[in-house]
């Protein structure tokens, strides 16, 4: 669980795969801090982030989308796409228990689906609040599309517009606990930021994950597991950390469009607002080229930089 720094309550976006989690999750940020493609499965981890709403702070959590086949414990030893999607279902169920507060999100221009009706039957045996939202309603003039989704027997359905705005006002008002007043502005984040670089599969989730001593980043021999820049509070010896993972850097000209190109982006991106880099370097395979250019990148960003020999046992 992230230390004290990430405000209560904790929110926490859930539904089944592209339904427009991660396209809410960076509209209540105010950037694009999380990837978004039409495509299922883009997010894999938990994302974390501290947002203000007129006055009341609260920690959003993006989660992966849920998939019931693949929900609940799964043997360790499974491999391939399921041992993947378990981990991400893993990661799901970890955010609904620390959560305070759940906004389950589902797709208007699809309808109810079996999925969702299986999904909801499971958040009744949840002992929070659970605020049902329908996205992709554009406006008052599409709110027909609530009607199926009163078959779940809520008392109340959201309609929303995760990418523009629509509903998003009505939602946080019911959703988020009033703060009173405006407060002053937070103060600033001093806290050591250290961020993971290194080409895919070198072991930088590992590493945090094992600093955390949790299964906090899903993890894989497949290379190209992580894919947003996930940001994560660690406490040692009563000092608390940001440490920010990164998709694995490969050589540009081998970098696909699409998911992986915009993950590098984000990687990039967040080496700006990193302190420290630690660049991990597989010593299976020792240096190569690539790692090179990933040192070269922030010593020109003007950050300290540590190399980090992964694999010694190897």
């Amino acid at each position: 669980m992230p230390p004290a720094p990430l405000p209560r309550p904790y929110v926490a976006v859930i539904g089944r795969p592209n339904v427009g989690k991660s396209t809410l999750f960076n509209r209540l940020v105010g950037h694009r801090l999380a990837i978004v493609q039409d495509q299922p499965g883009v997010t894999r981890d938990r994302n974390y982030h501290a947002v203000d709403y007129c006055g009341s702070r609260f920690t959003l959590i993006d989660t992966g989308g849920i998939d019931p086949a693949h929900a609940g414990p799964r043997p360790a030893a499974e491999g391939g796409g399921d041992a993947m999607l378990a981990q991400v279902q893993r990661q799901t169920d970890f955010a609904i228990e620390e959560a305070d507060t759940l906004i389950y999100l589902m797709d208007g221009r699809e309808g109810l689906t079996a999925v969702d009706l299986e999904i909801a039957e499971r958040l009744r045996r949840v002992s929070k609040p659970v605020w049902y939202v329908v996205n992709k309603v554009d406006g008052p003039k599409h709110d027909d599309k609530l009607y199926d989704f009163y078959q779940l027997g809520v008392d109340r359905i959201f309609p929303l517009s995760a990418e523009h705005g629509y509903g998003l006002d009505d939602l946080l008002e019911a959703a988020i606990p009033k703060r009173g007043e405006p407060t002053d502005e937070p103060a600033r984040d001093e806290t050591p930021r250290v961020i993971v670089l290194g080409r895919p599969n070198a072991g930088k989730s590992t590493l945090i994950n094992t600093i955390l001593g949790e299964e906090r980043l899903v993890t894989s021999e497949v290379p190209g597991t992580t894919r947003d820049t996930i940001d994560t509070l660690v406490e040692r010896r009563g000092r608390i950390y940001r440490f920010i993972d990164t998709a694995g850097i490969r050589r540009r000209g081998k970098v696909g469009r699409g998911v992986e190109h915009f993950s590098v982006a984000r990687a990039q991106d967040a080496l700006a607002r990193a302190d420290l880099a630690l660049v991990m370097i597989d010593a299976s395979e020792g240096v190569v080229e690539q790692e090179t250019k990933i040192a070269g990148e922030v010593l020109a960003a003007g950050k300290g930089c540590i190399l980090v020999i992964n694999k010694w046992d190897l």
